[in-house]
């Protein structure tokens, strides 16, 4: 794997993150990869204006990963939610899966949480079916909490569900030791 920079990303990058997480998660390309949700869901995977919301407001940060040969291999946001670190939208090139990128942009994201912002632990929520991703987010110190929440149906702007046993389960991971 090439060495990867990081920065936050700007308005100006909106159309490119759009096409980086389509690609890792719809339609045939996303196949590549292992992160495709394209038996799941079809339409878009992100909205272009609440990813610019995301970009612009304060305490939330759409952090990119490039290497030497292309600008934008991976994509994820980080926020601080109700004094906790918030990890979502997370992508890699599906080209790319498998190389140690995306454990990079995930401790990346819990550095900002945990080191820049202070807060004690991060959560997330990921499709409660995804049982090989849950698997590699518990290997990499999260837990299930049990915790379940409805999925969006009627919102297209976060797919159009293929099924309709679709809920989210929330995960979480202490970013700094209680004392």
């Amino acid at each position: 794997m090439l060495p990867l920079y990081f920065r936050a990303a700007t308005a100006a990058d909106v159309p490119a993150l759009v096409t980086l997480v389509t690609s890792a998660y719809r339609g045939d390309a996303s196949r590549i990869g292992w992160t495709t949700e394209a038996d799941l869901l079809d339409g878009d995977r992100i909205d272009p204006t609440l990813l610019r919301a995301d970009i612009e407001r304060p305490r939330s940060r759409v952090v990119v990963a490039g290497t030497a040969d292309a600008a934008m291999v991976a994509c994820a946001h980080v926020a601080d939610v109700d004094g906790q670190g918030y990890f979502g939208m997370f992508a890699v090139d599906p080209r790319r899966q498998g190389g140690g990128i995306g454990r990079a942009m995930l401790a990346e994201c819990e550095r900002i949480a945990g080191h820049e912002w202070d807060l004690p632990a991060m959560r997330m929520t990921v499709i409660d079916v995804r049982d090989e991703l849950i698997a590699w987010y518990v290997r990499l110190g999260y837990r299930r909490t049990g915790e379940v929440l409805p999925f969006p149906y009627g919102d297209t702007r976060f797919g159009i569900p293929k099924r309709d046993d679709l809920r989210f389960e929330v995960l979480h991971k202490p970013l700094r030791v209680a004392g």
